[in-house]
């Protein structure tokens, strides 16, 4: 089973070769999407064993993480495994990812900061959980999920599911389109528990995305258009859907 772990740079000189280091103990095909960084980072993984994209300016989470589905697709892997470089997903969670792939009984497996909650460590801030909660319930309610944790990075996918996929959203708001195309494909997803660490809890998504009712108003907008090209999930749904989403919101 030939399995890429992705990892998305930006401007994370401070924790890029500890990260790596760490991942090496545990994989051997390592890419990592320096997404225009402007500190030290693109120097730091030129000393790295890993291969490297890099963007010459930054172009957004989800055009990184669409950069590393390409690679697996054109390198011809099995499975590819996307994690933060920022040290809030641990390396030493891997294997468990690992032993998930071979059961060979899902197609995404995605990490989950509160399925165990012995394994919640850092509380989280309170304006995140709310929207992961938000999002966690339209993936539910809506799509049929049973999921704990909608937006969570440290994720593993079947690449020959990826082709399934039309994903074109270039930001944050990435797993949005995610989740409703997951469900219109018929993707099977099982969950992993990894530890919930905040390092930051201040980092800025940028923009009006750092405001956190603008945030949920944009992956709310990308949802609901994301939906609205998927009718077998019926109208009826979809409304009910966003009129809960509103109130949970509201």
């Amino acid at each position: 089973m030939k399995t890429l772990v992705a990892i998305p740079v930006y401007n994370e000189q401070k924790y890029v070769a500890k990260v790596i280091e760490k991942v090496a103990k545990h994989a051997q095909n390592i890419l990592a999407i320096d997404d225009g960084s402007t500190d030290y980072t693109p120097m730091l993984l030129a000393m790295q064993p890993v291969d490297v994209i890099r963007n010459r300016t930054n172009r957004g989470y989800g055009t990184a993480l669409r950069m590393a589905f390409r690679w697996a697709q054109m390198y011809h892997y099995d499975w590819v495994i996307t994690m933060d470089c920022d040290e809030q997903h641990e390396p030493e969670s891997l294997p468990d990812f690992f032993t998930a792939i071979r059961a060979d009984d899902a197609d995404v497996i995605n990490g989950s900061r509160y399925i165990c909650p012995e394994l919640c460590g850092d509380p989280p801030p309170a304006e995140r959980r709310k929207i992961n909660q938000t999002i966690t319930g339209w993936a539910n309610q809506g799509l049929g999920y049973n999921i704990t944790d909608a937006f969570c990075g440290f994720r593993a996918y079947r690449v020959s599911a990826l082709d399934r996929l039309d994903l074109d959203e270039d930001g944050y708001a990435i797993p949005l389109q995610q989740w409703v195309q997951f469900a219109a494909n018929g993707l099977r997803v099982k969950e992993v528990p990894i530890k919930l660490i905040y390092n930051d809890p201040n980092r800025t998504f940028g923009g009006v995305l750092d405001d956190a009712e603008q945030r949920l108003a944009h992956y709310r907008e990308v949802f609901e258009s994301e939906l609205a090209k998927h009718t077998e999930f019926g109208e009826a749904v979809i409304d009910k859907l966003l009129q809960d989403s509103a109130k949970s919101a509201g």
